[in-house]
């Protein structure tokens, strides 16, 4: 059965599944007026103030009036720095603004057709007449979503090569970009890309855009991730042995016998998916700029908890925490921001509530909270910080 799209959908006449079919990690969608009479949630002066904070990451890019071309500053910035910059040629980068702008955060529901452990976070960039990051590629999956102004995006299906870089830059601008596409995007408009599509963006007037982006883990990080934590709970005593040893024709000579050792080591090391699971759904929890939730003042017990729950009616997520779980045959792993809580058969359903969603309604948990378990895991998640009351 074909799936439905849902009344958030930012996708069109498409359905969720035609969409993952025929375009995700394929190639590139232009959906026109994806959210209709949408507008920016945040203004420009709004996030150069954002990007003077000092835990925000934040980027300046100057294609002009800098030391060289395409010169990067990182931030945080002071006021000063954004009265003394150029009228054109600039762009201003903000990481994680979900953290800071609730309507950002809500901005991810719309892409609930995607795995929410894929989701990054949600970047918005400023840039007045020409600005621009340049033509590059990116490794990962984003969703492009014009909030203000007007920006001219132009693709490129040309194989991209180091070659074709220009060298000693800290961005990996193109230096030849061949035009196979090209749009303009107004308010409400958004681009899908996906990784390795050549693209090129360049702001037609005072113009903010929005960048849903999806972690996409290199298999290097996957697997020295798992090996250190492999690595963290083996017992120095174990080490290699070799009881049966024989005399050596020469001495330097590493042996089938001894390699066949080192494969098993590293076997049966490896060779655990239970314990691949569990590592994977803390490693994919973890924060990515390594913040941390902010505890509440108060510590509470649980009937202190339900009773500031009915008062506030109801709870929402923190952004600082990353939430998702695995399923098991009569149980369930919940994970939030690399620490796991297993959860047994009768309180399974905690983990898809409470992954599914980034605030929840008194009345979407009255049925359950006569459940014991389930009252002491919400109050040690609001206690952790994982959760607070909706203010």
């Amino acid at each position: 059965m074909a799936m439905s799209t849902p009344a958030n959908s930012v996708l069109g006449e498409l359905t969720p599944e035609s969409f993952l079919a025929d375009y995700w990690q394929k190639k590139p969608l232009l959906i026109r007026n994806a959210i209709p009479g949408f507008s920016t949630p945040i203004s420009p002066d709004e996030l150069a103030g954002l990007a003077c904070e000092t835990e925000t990451e934040c980027r300046l890019i100057l294609e002009r009036d800098g030391p060289e071309p395409w010169t990067v500053e990182y931030g945080p910035f002071t006021e000063e720095r954004f009265s003394h910059l150029p009228q054109t040629h600039w762009t201003l980068l903000v990481q994680e603004c979900n953290k800071y702008i609730p309507e950002l955060a809500a901005l991810m529901e719309h892409f609930d057709f995607i795995p929410s452990w894929r989701v990054d976070d949600v970047m918005v960039s400023y840039a007045p007449d020409q600005g621009s990051v340049g033509p590059h590629t990116d490794q990962y999956d984003v969703f492009l979503l014009q909030g203000l102004g007007t920006r001219r995006w132009q693709i490129s299906n040309d194989p991209v090569n180091a070659a074709n870089l220009v060298p000693n830059l800290d961005l990996r601008i193109m230096r030849d970009f061949k035009v196979s596409e090209e749009w303009i995007l107004a308010p409400g408009d958004m681009l899908y890309l996906p990784p390795g599509v050549a693209h090129y963006g360049v702001a037609l007037e005072d113009c903010i855009t929005l960048s849903v982006g999806f972690r996409a883990p290199a298999h290097g990080d996957i697997i020295a991730g798992f090996a250190d934590d492999i690595a963290s709970n083996l017992d120095d005593e174990q080490r290699y042995a070799d009881p049966d040893l024989s005399l050596p024709q020469h001495p330097g000579e590493i042996s089938a016998e001894a390699l066949t050792k080192i494969h098993e080591i590293i076997q049966s090391a490896t060779n655990d998916a239970q314990a691949m699971d569990h590592w994977f759904g803390r490693f994919i929890t973890e924060s990515r700029t390594g913040d941390s939730v902010v505890r509440p003042d108060q510590q509470l017990g649980s009937k202190q908890f339900l009773s500031q729950l009915q008062k506030h009616g109801g709870l929402q997520r923190s952004e600082y925490a990353r939430f998702a779980f695995i399923r098991q045959t009569d149980s369930c792993m919940l994970f939030i921001d690399g620490q796991e809580y297993p959860l047994a058969k009768e309180l399974a359903f905690a983990a898809p509530l409470l992954c599914d969603y980034r605030q929840y309604q008194y009345d979407m948990l009255a049925e359950k909270l006569s459940i014991k378990d389930f009252t002491s895991l919400l109050t040690e998640l609001y206690n952790a910080g994982y959760v607070s009351f909706i203010e």
